[in-house]
């Protein structure tokens, strides 16, 4: 069956840098496009970053333009999401997603705080 497991979330402080991970498995990784969504405490879970098949059609929130890259390594099923300059308000549950379908991880906490 389909998996994603992320990890890599923590506590970081203002200004700190942080790496997630996405692990695929139970499909075609190669051929999916992946996503990253986080959803803050008492607010709606939103599209992070979004990458094409192969590594192309990028797509970030303006909120994290210049800050977070995404990135992938189909031989590895793995997607990345690389974070810069981290904020308080990106404190949240990131969520690692197939594009477009109903598959989701269980997510990890990253908490940006002094």
């Amino acid at each position: 069956q389909v998996q994603l497991v992320e990890s890599g979330g923590g506590l970081v402080q203002p200004g700190g840098s942080l790496g997630l991970s996405c692990a695929g498995s139970g499909f075609t990784f190669s051929r999916s496009t992946m996503s990253w969504y986080r959803q803050a405490p008492g607010k709606e879970r939103e599209l992070v970053a979004s990458i094409g098949i192969d590594g192309g059609s990028l797509n970030y929130a303006y909120s994290v333009k210049g800050r977070f890259t995404i990135s992938r390594d189909n031989a590895k099923n793995t997607v990345y999401l690389q974070m810069n300059n981290l904020k308080p308000e990106d404190t949240a549950m990131y969520y690692c997603r197939i594009r477009y379908t109903d598959y989701w991880g269980k997510g990890t906490l990253v908490t940006v705080s002094s």
